[in-house]
């Protein structure tokens, strides 16, 4: 028995230095444990903004957005280990001054998701069992993350939320009052998408690129416009797909189910099949 683990051990060994050799990531610090900590980030502050949906009854939410204030202070220098304290604690109070307008923008979403669901019978119905109401609220506080330019944790907050809901909203997205996702499964919504107020969508819609324009080793080109605009007060129906960063869908526009577009439409215009 010794013998064959003396070998066993031998051969774990050597198997391991060469795993060891394709690590895809040389950062010191561990992304599992950033993870979980980001998921942490999220809870605090959804207590702080929603205390009803809060398990814990024993905290109050100064108290947890106390916390969550200091962890998200110690994430930043993690992840950014050339920042100094000061830079760091100055992005978390920008963070912090944000949480106000984003639990404003909170209860607009509410209201919209109540007033544009006859099946809704009350606002707490929303808050506790729609799926939309927890990727919007995520995607808001991750989206101030984004804005201040703080690497990985934006993204790691939306596909915590993705995971759950099955929506998915890059951190990049710009996403503006009294917004609803109605049922919500499938629902992307990419970087650089800019939704007016007022918008309704429902399960299965993409807001996507249309293609992605190359460098000249043949990769995608970061930071360019990709995604559509989306005006105020616009309905699109379930599985439609809007793709390309120059379409831009006017003011009070309906797009029926399973539309794919790839054009802009003016103000007021309807299109319920695939022109």
């Amino acid at each position: 028995m010794n013998g064959d683990f003396s070998a066993i051990s031998v051969r774990i060994s050597g198997v391991y230095e060469e795993i060891a050799k394709t690590h895809c990531s040389s950062k010191s610090y561990s992304l599992g444990n950033v993870k979980l900590k980001t998921i942490e980030l999220i809870h605090l502050i959804r207590r702080t903004i929603c205390p009803q949906l809060s398990q814990d009854e024993t905290t109050d939410g100064q108290e947890s957005l106390m916390k969550a204030m200091r962890l998200l202070e110690k994430l930043i220098l993690d992840i950014q280990p050339h920042l100094s304290e000061e830079e760091a604690s100055s992005i978390t109070s920008k963070f912090l001054d944000g949480l106000p307008t984003v639990a404003k923008k909170l209860v607009k979403d509410v209201r919209a998701a109540y007033e544009g669901d006859p099946a809704a019978q009350s606002v707490e119905e929303i808050m506790i069992a729609y799926p939309a109401y927890e990727a919007i609220s995520i995607y808001r506080l991750a989206h101030i993350l984004y804005s201040l330019k703080v690497p990985l944790i934006p993204r790691i907050m939306t596909e915590y939320a993705h995971q759950k809901t099955g929506i998915d909203i890059h951190p990049g997205a710009r996403i503006g009052t009294h917004f609803f996702i109605d049922h919500g499964t499938g629902v992307v919504i990419g970087e650089t998408c800019r939704i007016g107020d007022h918008v309704k969508i429902y399960q299965g819609v993409t807001l996507g690129a249309k293609s992605f324009e190359l460098d000249e080793n043949g990769n995608p080109i970061k930071g360019i416009k990709r995604h559509p605009d989306i005006g105020n007060h616009v309905v699109i129906y379930a599985g439609a797909t809007v793709l390309g960063g120059s379409t831009v869908v006017g003011d009070n526009c309906v797009i029926g189910g399973n539309v794919w577009l790839v054009h802009s439409l003016k103000p007021g215009e309807k299109i319920y099949s695939n022109p």
